[in-house]
């Protein structure tokens, strides 16, 4: 089942139920995934839902760090909770042993050895477990495993 389809039997679901928040968010994501293919004038692949999903949860996690600064609590606790529903959508990340064999594989398939492999690296981290890792994480732990 393609995540279209998945969010359009939550969204009834949801509206069924009478969770408003839940519905609200899952028919924004509709309504981003509608724009997204018309944008492309083609069908989303499953690359593409996922980065709009993780573009939608960097957009997230933004604005709670501005409503927190902000003193905003109730818009802040708004926010978390869309965060957590639009990530029941992402693939389970991986957790961080799973992610340093992944790194050391990655690392001994490209024999990188240095930190001018850094680019080489992520690049093929990024494609292999897109969705499933955090870019920031990877970078921070290619650099510390290349010094």
């Amino acid at each position: 089942m393609s995540l279209s389809d998945q969010i359009i039997l939550d969204l009834k679901e949801a509206m069924k139920s009478g969770d408003r928040a839940r519905t609200e968010t899952v028919r924004m994501l509709k309504a981003h995934i509608k724009n997204l293919e018309i944008e492309k004038q083609r069908a989303l692949t499953e690359e593409d839902e996922i980065q709009l999903l993780n573009s939608e949860v960097k957009k997230r996690k933004e604005s709670m760090e501005m409503f927190q600064k902000g003193g905003r609590q109730d818009l802040y606790d708004q926010e978390a909770h869309e965060l957590e529903i639009i990530q029941t959508y992402l693939p389970q990340p991986l957790s961080p042993e799973e992610l340093s064999r992944a790194l050391d594989q990655v690392l001994s398939e490209l024999q990188a050895s240095s930190s001018n492999d850094l680019g080489r690296v992520m690049k093929e981290m990024l494609s292999h477990y897109r969705g499933r890792v955090d870019g920031k994480q990877v970078q921070e732990l290619v650099r510390k495993k290349l010094t």
